[in-house]
């Protein structure tokens, strides 16, 4: 079986299966438990097959929706991928560029942000200042 991961050294390929309309989005071999469960988070569904060993798994799209919506969802994972520093690839075929644009909004809307910082009151001198005399 082909995985485009570990073709392309990357640690997920989003694509659309040869020959079908089926939204792909391969792993590496070996891929940690972590990035498929954040795949299964963004609503992408998770499949395996056992080879020797190790298991391949891919993910896809879910195949009730539109096909609209399927690139849609396939966009919008990759922010969250990227913010999770993982490498993705997405072959234009299933790019959306409004669902990016999007999904990087809610996700830095959604991002904590920073307490705001406070100035530090300024230092009073280490010495009291002399007082003034006036003649």
């Amino acid at each position: 079986m082909a995985n485009l991961a570990d073709e392309y050294g990357t640690d997920v390929e989003i694509y659309i299966k040869a020959l079908t309309t089926t939204i792909h989005a391969d792993t590496p071999t070996g891929a940690p438990a972590k990035l498929h469960d954040l795949l299964e988070q963004l609503g992408l569904e998770r499949h395996e097959y056992p080879t020797s060993a190790p298991i391949y798994t891919w993910h896809t799209v879910p195949e009730h929706l539109g096909a609209d919506e399927q690139k849609r969802l396939a966009t919008r994972a990759i922010p969250a991928l990227l913010l999770a520093g993982y490498e993705v690839n997405c072959t234009p075929d299933v790019f959306d560029e409004a669902a990016y644009r999007q999904a990087v909004h809610d996700a830095r809307t959604r991002a904590p942000r920073p307490a705001a910082q406070h100035p530090a009151p300024a230092s009073s001198p280490s010495r009291p200042a002399p007082s003034r005399r006036t003649p």
